[in-house]
């Protein structure tokens, strides 16, 4: 009997064992399962990809500052932000120089520019530094001309002489005269030796002067107004391309100043502004 019950006993207490055991381990289990859900929930896990799956590239936004991108390996479209691009050039600048020539010489061919050849000249009345002078310039009257020379040409050598003149400014009033033109020179770059651009002497008075090759003459535009002159500030764009070369030769930019006789140009002055 005693054996029967330590028997019976041991049986019942293995079984309760048991029990109490699978109970801790399901219940353990079950904690385990709901701190695992709730630590997924509330706190997401970072993980670092490592460098085979990202591929970590500098770029810079439009804004000159730069962005770090992160782009798939596998990913076959690129989300990086792309540099501005500019206009490119050949490296030295001459595709810029090049346009800006072809634009002052589009200009150029808005302005009136003739051969003239001075039939009289004399001081103004009424200011020092002015000379006055009548120009043919194959009108039927000489046109009337003011110019600030009186400090660098002589007065006698402006008789009888052949010049270049810009027709199609609007006139200005200088000292009570009515000037009608301006008579184009050439200066040194401080403005201390000025001398007037001539043609050949076999040019004509009145034949309009043109930049570029002998075969443009024919292909030269219709002149503009005046008005157009100034408020299109045709002069104003023209005039920095304006230079002598190393012949004295009057240029704009790489184009030769010319009439149908010959090139223009001044008596001495070299790489010298022209206005």
């Amino acid at each position: 009997m005693a054996n029967a019950l330590k028997s019976g006993g041991g049986a019942v207490l293995l079984s309760s064992l048991s029990s109490f055991f699978s109970a801790t381990s399901s219940t353990h289990r079950s904690l385990i399962s709901n701190a695992t859900r709730f630590r997924r929930n509330k706190f997401p896990l970072f993980s670092i990809s490592s460098s085979s799956s990202v591929t970590r590239r500098w770029s810079r936004t439009p804004s000159g500052f730069p962005s770090f991108c992160t782009l798939s390996s596998s990913s076959s479209s690129s989300e990086t932000v792309a540099e501005p691009t500019t206009a490119s050039n050949d490296g030295n600048g001459e595709g810029t120089e090049k346009n800006d020539n072809n634009s002052a010489k589009d200009a150029a061919g808005l302005l009136d520019i003739r051969v003239g050849q001075i039939v009289k000249a004399w001081k103004h009345e009424e200011a020092d530094s002015l000379y006055v002078e009548e120009v043919d310039i194959g009108e039927p009257e000489p046109r009337i001309i003011c110019s600030g020379l009186v400090n660098y040409v002589p007065l006698e050598q402006l008789q009888g002489k052949k010049v270049i003149v810009l027709s199609n400014l609007k006139p200005r009033n200088m000292r009570g005269v009515k000037s009608c033109g301006m008579l184009m020179a050439a200066s040194d770059a401080k403005h201390e030796n000025v001398e007037l651009l001539f043609p050949p002497e076999d040019a004509i008075p009145g034949e309009r002067i043109w930049f570029g090759s002998e075969d443009e003459k024919d292909n030269q535009p219709v002149a503009g107004t005046p008005n157009q002159i100034q408020k299109k500030k045709i002069w104003e764009t023209v005039q920095p391309h304006l230079k002598t070369d190393d012949s004295c030769v009057a240029m704009l930019g790489v184009d030769i100043m010319r009439t149908s006789a010959g090139s223009v140009a001044c008596q001495s002055l070299k790489n010298a502004n022209i206005s």
